[in-house]
């Protein structure tokens, strides 16, 4: 498919799991990507990952070595982007970490680094582009939350509060640039294969799997298709939104 055929995006947390095959899913439909990651050995494997799903010889595919709790660092990267490619059409905001543990026993540099990688981020690379893009007057801006942010999660009061954090954000802004032709969405994830869920043991997937009506844990690809969604046309009329994919547990 071409859904993204001419687009520019950027993926945070491109290198690996969710935002990985968020960037594979849009070069497969013409779009040129740029992952942010802070791993160089992730960054060279996600890049020859994402090269074979291309659909033409001149689509761009770019990995960036970048901090994204560095205000500095996300606009000397971005600017260089916008200098070489002239627009950026889409923005995905998926780094993130965990840092869990009971608030009674959470460190302040576990919260802070939490709240710096997960949301601060997010100001960052919106600050940075939203005026170019209220200039081009069009844009998508799709942010990857989690349930955890609408539910909340026992021993994760950092994370829910980052990913809570990022919904009022994403509303708020969808507010200020609706009428600039720019949407801001997010993409609220459940319980979905990656690594940071690998490690979970057995008896808490299965605790897990009782939560999910559909019985199952979600993939990446399940994600990267709602992205896809999002930054494509069909989603023109949809701003300011939650969307959750997660097997029905919050509904």
């Amino acid at each position: 498919m071409e859904l993204l055929k001419g687009k520019k995006a950027i993926v945070t947390g491109g290198t690996s799991g969710i935002g990985r095959e968020i960037a594979r899913t849009f070069a497969e439909n013409g779009a040129d990507v740029v992952v942010f990651g802070t791993n160089p050995d992730n960054a060279k494997a996600a890049i020859e990952e994402i090269e074979k799903s291309k659909i033409s010889d001149d689509q761009k595919v770019e990995s960036r070595i970048v901090n994204v709790s560095d205000m500095n660092a996300v606009n000397e990267a971005i600017s260089a982007i916008l200098a070489e490619w002239g627009q950026v059409d889409v923005l995905v905001n998926n780094a993130g970490i965990t840092r869990d543990n009971l608030l009674m026993k959470m460190s302040e540099q576990d919260w802070d680094d939490v709240m710096q990688v997960n949301l601060k981020s997010v100001y960052n690379t919106c600050k940075v582009l939203t005026r170019p893009m209220m200039k081009a007057r069009a844009g998508k801006i799709i942010n990857i939350s989690s349930v955890v942010g609408l539910n909340g999660n026992a021993g994760q009061v950092n994370y829910a509060a980052s990913k809570s954090g990022m919904i009022g954000f994403t509303q708020s802004l969808a507010k200020e640039l609706a009428t600039r032709g720019v949407s801001v969405n997010c993409i609220a994830p459940g319980y979905i294969k990656t690594r940071m869920t690998e490690v979970l043991s057995d008896q808490v997937k299965e605790s897990v799997l009782t939560q999910i009506p559909m019985k199952k844990i979600g993939s990446p690809t399940d994600i990267a298709q709602a992205a896809l969604f999002l930054a494509s046309s069909m989603s023109d009329y949809i701003t300011g939104q939650v969307i959750t994919v997660d097997g029905g547990m919050v509904m």
